[in-house]
C-alpha cells in the first residue's frame, strides 16, 4: 500500500481497467445468472486473465480484480464450501498478478521508464451485486443492517490484503447505509488500506437511493483510507453536474467511469440503448479531468478501444 496516494499526490491521471462482464458478453460468452462474469472463475479462469492483459495492453494503469460479483455468500450459493469460495477470491488476485507480470515482462526497458507500473485493485462490489436484482440502480436493500453489511464485506477485503493487492475499489455503491458500513469498516479494521469509492446516481445531487451527496461525502471525508471519490456505471449526461457539486464538498481527487449511456434492466439482465451522452468517452473524460478527476475510465458497455483512446489522451495530460 502507498502507491496510489503517491501517484495522486504527483497529480498523475490514472486509467482504470474496463468492464469484464459486458466485454465477455461482447466476446460471445454467456454471462447470465447470479454470478455474472464471476462464473468464468469457475469454468474458464484463463479468459479473465486474457481480458486483464487486453486492458493493460490498451493502457490501463489500474487492474481491477474480477470480484464485482464474486463474494463468499454468492459463491456458497453457487455450491462451493466456504474454503472453496475463499480460494476463488484469492484466485482473482492471482490472475491479476499473473497478467501484470506478463504485461510488464513484455515491455522494453525504455518502455518501462515511460510507463506507470500497474496497480492491482481489489474490486469491492456492492451488496447489490450479490442480490443480482439490479439494485445497483435503485439502491433498495430491504432490511439488511449495518452490521450485516460489514460482515458481508469484511472477508473479501481480508482476502485481498492477504493476497497483496495495492488498493481497493469500493465501486457502484448505491446506498447510504453501505457507504457507512464500508467507511467504518476501513477506519476501524483496515487502517493500512488505500481505496477509492464510487457511487451510482440516477439524478444529480444524490446517489441512487436518494441520499444527498452532502450526506454521503460527510461519511467519506471522515475516512482517511478513501483517497478519491466519484461515480461509475452512471449515465454520462449526469457527470458534469455531479462532479461540480462534489468539487464543492471535497478536496479529494475525483473518479469517473460512466457506462455507455444505455439503461440496464435488472429483471431481464439486459441493456437498452439510450443515447444520452454527448461526445466520446475521451472528450467527456478530458472535461472531467479539468473538474478534478484523476482516476478515469469506462464502465459497462464501453470497449477496450475506448480505453486505449482514453489512455493515449491521458498520457498527453500527464506529460
Amino acid at each position: 500500500m502507498g502507491r496510489l496516494k503517491e501517484l495522486l499526490a504527483q497529480k498523475q491521471i490514472l486509467v482504470l481497467h474496463g468492464p469484464l462482464g459486458t466485454e465477455l458478453e461482447a466476446m460471445g460468452y454467456d454471462v447470465s445468472g447470479k454470478l455474472w462474469s464471476a462464473k468464468y472463475l469457475l469454468e474458464k479462469p484463463e479468459v479473465i486473465q486474457e481480458l486483464h492483459e487486453i486492458y493493460l495492453n490498451n493502457g490501463s494503469n489500474i487492474l481491477t480484480t474480477s470480484t464485482y460479483q464474486a463474494t463468499i455468500p454468492g459463491l456458497e450459493a453457487a455450491g462451493l464450501n466456504p474454503e472453496q469460495a475463499a480460494d476463488i477470491i484469492c484466485l482473482t488476485v492471482q490472475l491479476a498478478h499473473q497478467a501484470r507480470d506478463n504485461y510488464w515482462q513484455n515491455l522494453s526497458d525504455e518502455q518501462k521508464t515511460q510507463t506507470i507500473y500497474p496497480l492491482i485493485s481489489g474490486d469491492v462490489g456492492p451488496y447489490a451485486a450479490y442480490l443480482a436484482d439490479g439494485s445497483e440502480y435503485n439502491g433498495q436493500y430491504g432490511k439488511v443492517s449495518l452490521q450485516e453489511l460489514k460482515d458481508f464485506h469484511r472477508p473479501r477485503i481480508q482476502l485481498f490484503l492477504e493476497q497483496e493487492v495495492d488498493m481497493l475499489a469500493l465501486e457502484t455503491i448505491p446506498n447510504r447505509l453501505e457507504v457507512q458500513a464500508l467507511t467504518e469498516l476501513l477506519s476501524e479494521e483496515f487502517p493500512q488500506v488505500e481505496a477509492y469509492m464510487s457511487f451510482t446516481a440516477q439524478e444529480t445531487g444524490k446517489i441512487t437511493d436518494g441520499t444527498s451527496l452532502k450526506d454521503v461525502i460527510t461519511l467519506v471525508e471522515d475516512c482517511t483510507q478513501i483517497l478519491a471519490v466519484g461515480f461509475n456505471c452512471t449515465q454520462p449526461r449526469l457527470y458534469d453536474e455531479l462532479l461540480q457539486e462534489l468539487r464543492t464538498l471535497t478536496t479529494k481527487p475525483l473518479v469517473t467511469y460512466p457506462n455507455s449511456g444505455e439503461t440496464y434492466d435488472g429483471a431481464t439482465q439486459t441493456w437498452h440503448y439510450s443515447h444520452e451522452g454527448e461526445g466520446s468517452l475521451v472528450e467527456q473524460s478530458l472535461n472531467w479531468i479539468h473538474l478534478g478527476a484523476q482516476i478515469v475510465g469506462g464502465c459497462c458497455r464501453t470497449r477496450p478501444a475506448e480505453i486505449a483512446a482514453l489512455a493515449q489522451a491521458v498520457r498527453k495530460q500527464n506529460e
